[in-house]
């Protein structure tokens, strides 16, 4: 005689032991749910639709569309520099609707970034600012936005990569920028990325054509600087010296000869007139390798050392001019600031 008894129990326990574990998925699920959802209803209602142009558009006058985020109740509102462009003309849309006319206070596309003020609206909803060096890859973002003019898209994903580096429109990298995966499209640009915490980590800012899920956002604490320097000044203060160059590579006899560890460095291919870099003698052909202490390995680092905080100080400058080490001292000054056509 047969014995199915074995069989049988073995079927009776593994249909018990999969009830459990659809239930821990559903509850895995259901959270995962109720965290969007909670960030959603939380911030939600703070993010506005931008639009720019002229009211009524003709064909020869076309507007441009985006998304922005409120970050204080009297009318202050983020966005990205590409979206409100040189346009005159600025209106918000909140989540219900309501249309307000709006200014710009300040924009800096070195950081893709722009401050609006709402005109005559008060008492907002908004959303705080959070802290993006407390991410980790593999947190749970979210992101808002008026995608293809979509109102209140919510798209969720994860922190990608941390501390990645992008070009922007002025030629300048962005520093410290977040890469997730929360899908994004044409007119999600200036909205919020969001942490599970309903805290504003990052401003979308790119999408990378052709690739799949590979977006990028401005840093929050990027955010925080060019918010406190546009309502301080109207602008982001920065150091200029009046020079156009390019990285290139150091050949390793230069290096050696002149005792250096660089591989790479700046190339100065052009010098203004009357600019600190003149003034200090630097010449075409001059591959900066180190600026007031801080080693110099391609442009990028260059326009990274000349931050706010060397405007009006005299520096120490090293260079490699045919193969030889000099030693000079610049003056940096204030950069003009932006000015919107």
């Amino acid at each position: 005689m047969l014995d199915f008894t074995s069989d049988i129990a073995d079927d009776g326990t593994s249909s018990r032991t999969a009830e459990p574990a659809r239930d821990n998925d559903r509850a895995l699920l259901d959270a995962y749910s109720n965290a969007v959802i909670d960030v959603t209803e939380r911030v939600g209602p703070a993010v506005v639709r931008v639009e720019t142009g002229p009211k009524v558009r003709s064909a020869r006058e076309r507007g441009g569309l985006g998304s922005g985020i409120v970050i204080s109740p009297d009318g202050l509102v983020l966005t990205n520099s590409h979206v409100v462009g040189s346009s005159k003309e600025i209106r918000l849309r909140d989540t219900e609707g309501f249309v307000t006319d709006a200014h710009v206070l300040g924009v800096d596309p070195d950081t893709d970034l722009a401050l609006l003020r709402a005109d005559g609206a008060r008492d907002l909803r908004y959303a705080s600012l959070g802290n993006s060096k407390s991410l980790r890859r593999g947190q749970l973002v979210v992101a808002i936005g008026n995608p293809l003019g979509f109102e209140s898209t919510v798209t969720a994903g994860v922190v990608s990569a941390l501390g990645r580096s992008i070009r922007s429109v002025s030629g300048r990298t962005i520093e410290d920028v977040i890469q997730t995966d929360a899908a994004l499209n044409p007119g999600n640009s200036g909205g919020p990325l969001v942490s599970s915490a309903a805290e504003v980590i990052g401003i979308n800012t790119a999408i990378i054509s052709g690739a799949q899920g590979i977006c990028f956002a401005v840093a929050s604490n990027t955010a925080q600087f060019v918010l406190s320097e546009i309502i301080r000044h109207g602008y982001v203060r920065r150091a200029h010296i009046g020079v156009a160059g390019q990285t290139a590579p150091i050949p390793r006899r230069h290096a050696v000869v002149a005792g250096v560890d660089n591989a790479m460095g700046a190339l100065l291919a052009q010098i203004e007139p009357d600019s600190p870099a003149a003034k200090a003698g630097l010449l075409p052909g001059d591959v900066v390798i180190k600026l007031d202490g801080v080693e110099i390995n391609g442009v990028d680092d260059l326009i990274r050392a000349l931050d706010r905080d060397r405007i009006g100080r005299t520096l120490a400058m090293d260079v490699l001019r045919m193969g030889r080490l000099r030693g000079v001292d610049i003056h940096p000054v204030e950069r003009k600031p932006v000015t919107r056509q």
